[in-house]
């Protein structure tokens, strides 16, 4: 039910810049695909900075039964025909008409939290985030890197449908507020499942922006292993006129142009071609390159942008992109505590704390930011200058393992902030399938409002949604544990899908993996 989310506007064509949308749905057959990653996205060169490493003796957390869980929470959170191998039992089919309003298939997908509406724009952003996590770490991941390509393509299957008629997006399935007015599993729902669209009426920038971003990611984790299934993943603000509907759920209140650039940033990366490359050299700055924020998530995508293209700049060496470097120092400035130009607060804990609506898909975010950024430094044998302070990879590491350690339990509460990790996590999560007898202990319909009863109860959540990263405690550390919380209590799939990257590199570093 988060509160929240992302409003919509539209990628407009000025002075002859390449349309995104347009790419998102029309890049098909003239891609250049290079051969610089393997099948799972780890680059194969002789200076791999994981190569021949010596794992820490002793780690605090079972990094690996984290990452198996991580990944294993996005079976919980499915919509459509579930299949055979499904693992999450209690969950069964849902949406399977989903898109009949607009005579277009829309079932399968995601719900992205705990509610049963399907918002286009936090589904592609996550799977963007989970693609990004399998490019850069899925090399480390062994046994839970087909799990992870199989989370990945449920949403892109999904963002394929959504695509599928010519500058047109379907980017939400469900009436959100009749949808928040009812408390009942995804299997039950009887509330409308209307259809949205951006299109030439209704047009809209950053989701478009992102849904190509989405896919161009995705392309390079399956281009080796699916050469065919990459090239259909080619094809492929909100407007005003959306906003009553997607606000206050999913509003972009950072605007559109930060989706522009990662947009770019992503089909450049995928298909090489100049004109994306050029497209960010022209507009960087018009689209707030330089801007010194120093938040990463579902609506702000200005500072994965900036780390992304410093790769560009670090590893592949194109010196017209050299200022994103600095651009990526700023943004890891602002987190380092004590340093020069630091601007974070963190919990008297230690948690990075940015506000208090589900605070921990900064966490996740940014933790995933800075062992990224500090994979590409050490390829490039680089630090980070603050102010005079140097700052090296190492640092960087050390930083996000606090934080995904604070998560996992090293906190005041001694908490788990991951369901079904650890002996202590969160029992009451606002999450309707959760927290709703599964339709095997109750076959009979439960009706819209009579599950409030159970949504106001105190008793656990009948059905453990295995992995769900929550919203996590306030900036005092504190956690109430209660479901009508969802500020703190509501899991969401963008809190899941950068901690997978993160989770790899840790199972890998401590030699769980």
């Amino acid at each position: 039910m988060a509160t929240h989310r992302s409003s919509f506007f539209f990628i407009s064509i000025e002075k002859g810049r390449p349309l995104l949308f347009t790419a998102a749905c029309r890049l098909s057959s003239s891609l250049v695909f290079s051969t610089f990653l393997v099948c799972h996205g780890f680059a194969v060169h002789h200076n791999n900075p994981f190569h021949h490493r010596h794992h820490p003796r002793y780690a605090s957390h079972n990094y690996r039964d984290a990452l198996t869980k991580s990944i294993l929470y996005f079976e919980g959170q499915r919509s459509g025909k579930l299949p055979s191998s499904q693992r999450i039992t209690w969950r069964r089919d849902s949406g399977l008409t989903d898109g009949s309003a607009m005579h277009v298939d829309l079932v399968g997908g995601y719900y992205d939290a705990g509610d049963n509406v399907k918002f286009g724009f936090p589904m592609a952003f996550t799977t963007t985030m989970l693609s990004w996590s399998v490019l850069e770490f899925g090399g480390l991941m062994k046994g839970e890197l087909q799990n992870a390509r199989e989370a990945i393509r449920w949403a892109t299957d999904y963002l394929l449908k959504a695509t599928v008629h010519p500058d047109t997006i379907y980017v939400q399935v469900g009436d959100a507020k009749k949808d928040h007015s009812c408390w009942e599993r995804p299997e039950d729902m009887d509330t409308p499942r209307s259809v949205y669209k951006v299109d030439k009426n209704s047009p809209g920038s950053d989701v478009a922006a992102e849904t190509a971003a989405a896919l161009a990611a995705a392309a390079l984790v399956f281009r080796r292993c699916d050469p065919t299934y990459a090239k259909l993943l080619y094809r492929g603000a909100y407007s005003n006129g959306l906003k009553k509907y997607v606000c206050p759920f999913y509003c972009s209140y950072s605007g559109y142009e930060d989706e522009l650039l990662w947009g770019a940033a992503w089909l450049h990366k995928a298909t090489k071609n100049p004109a994306y490359l050029n497209y960010i050299q022209v507009n960087g700055q018009a689209l707030g390159a330089a801007q010194f924020d120093n938040i990463f998530g579902w609506d702000n995508k200005h500072a994965g942008a900036r780390i992304l293209l410093s790769k560009a700049f670090l590893v592949q060496k194109v010196q017209s992109l050299h200022d994103y470097k600095d651009h990526a120092d700023n943004f890891i400035c602002s987190l380092i505590p004590g340093a020069p130009f630091s601007s974070t607060q963190y919990t008297p804990g230690g948690l990075l704390f940015k506000m208090n609506d589900s605070n921990m898909q900064y966490v996740t975010s940014t933790s995933f930011l800075l062992l990224t950024y500090a994979k590409y430094l050490t390829y490039a044998r680089k630090i980070v200058n603050c102010g005079g302070t140097a700052v090296t990879p190492k640092r960087l590491r050390n930083i996000a393992k606090k934080q995904v350690d604070y998560l996992l339990g090293d906190n005041p509460l001694k908490m788990s902030y991951m369901v079904g990790y650890g002996p202590r996590y969160p029992q009451r999560i606002h999450h309707r399938g959760s927290s709703l007898p599964s339709i095997a202990a109750h076959p009979v319909k439960i009706q819209c409002s009579s599950g409030f009863s159970v949504m106001n109860s105190q008793s656990p959540n009948p059905n453990i949604l295995v992995g769900a990263i929550v919203g996590g405690p306030d900036q005092h550390d504190r956690f109430p544990d209660k479901r009508s919380d969802y500020e703190q209590s509501e899991p969401a799939t963008y809190m899941n899908s950068p901690l997978v990257g993160a989770l790899a590199y840790l199972a890998h570093s401590f030699g769980q993996l």
